[in-house]
């Protein structure tokens, strides 16, 4: 007899994760649900990832796909989704963590949302020591299943969800083609788009899981090449635009809010990295955007409440301080 399809697949990318996988792999485990499988796809770690992994073999419906040398999260979990075999699917990377509570929360969105293929929450941003720094959530209304054009103009200005936060329809996914391999740093965001123009979105307000910023994170480590990150933040965009406005009109004020994050973005980064641009670049910008654009900025974007918890830390300074 064929093991049951689980509801839902965890992909969880794995390299020398030793610091935090235990508290990713035990906010799992606590969820006490035996009807889904987790996926760890280990890269060839050198530290003590797979005896962790190991120790929750028996914990867990843990199945370890080995694939040496293979270190970047996105690629992980592309390897990941192909493994995958439950209706769902949903990705937990080895620095974050699930909340008491979050998967019977899901289901039951799921089953009152049977048609939705995207099911998304607000997360907690926690620190280094796992202490809650801040909140990231979504400006979206909550409890209804929404429309794509709904989702796809506020996401267009800012990738507003958090990795682990989202779960989502596993034949969906492999629709879109899964993760753009090619796209290190906006892969998640570009995915995000895609998903949500192909099926319902419904949104929990509810914090149900956690992300942590740290300094050795790999997105803020590889955001130092200012080029290919902005160029990345601008395949995305212009994809999303050239797919989008032939069949929905885009409000213009939306169009310049989504231009205007990029700029933002771009220079966050470069400013986390110590090369100190010169804020008056984005003046003209922001006064272009007029009243309407400033309002989408700021709601679409949640600028306050990405940079907020970061500053708690003090994660620009330690990583400017850092040599090379």
């Amino acid at each position: 007899m064929s093991a049951p399809v689980p509801w839902l697949s965890v992909v969880l990318p794995v390299y020398n994760g030793e610091k935090y996988l235990e508290h990713a792999l035990a906010s799992v485990a606590a969820q006490a649900d035996d009807s889904i499988e987790v996926i760890a796809i280990e890269g060839g770690s050198t530290d003590r990832t797979a005896e962790i992994l190991r120790s929750y073999e028996s914990r867990l419906p843990l199945r370890v796909v080995s694939f040496p040398d293979l270190h970047n999260w996105v690629a992980s979990s592309n390897e990941g989704l192909k493994a995958a075999r439950g209706e769902f699917a949903c990705f937990l990377h080895q620095d974050d963590g699930w909340l008491d509570g979050r998967l019977d929360a899901l289901r039951a969105r799921v089953e009152r949302f049977p048609n939705a293929s995207l099911f998304l929450h607000p997360a907690y941003y926690i620190d280094p020591r796992g202490d809650v720094v801040g909140r990231w959530t979504c400006p979206l209304p909550a409890g209804v299943e929404l429309r794509a054009e709904q989702v796809i103009e506020r996401l267009l200005v800012q990738n507003f969800i958090a990795t682990p936060a989202p779960i989502f329809s596993r034949r969906a996914a492999v629709a879109v083609g899964g993760l753009d391999a090619s796209l290190w740093y906006t892969a998640d965001w570009d995915f995000w788009l895609k998903l949500a123009a192909v099926g319902g979105t419904v949104y929990d307000s509810r914090p149900l899981a956690a992300y942590r910023i740290h300094p050795d994170a790999q997105t803020i480590r590889r955001t130092g090449d200012a080029a290919e990150f902005r160029a990345q933040l601008d395949v995305v965009l212009a994809r999303h635009l050239a797919a989008w406005e032939p069949s929905h009109r885009l409000a213009s004020a939306a169009r310049r809010a989504s231009a205007f994050s990029v700029e933002v973005n771009a220079w966050l980064a470069a400013a986390v990295h110590g090369r100190k641009p010169s804020v008056l670049g984005l003046v003209p910008s922001f006064v272009r955007l007029g009243p309407n654009g400033w309002r989408r900025y700021l709601r679409d974007s949640r600028i306050v409440e990405r940079i907020a918890p970061r500053c708690r830390i003090g994660l620009a300074s330690r990583i400017a301080a850092r040599p090379g």
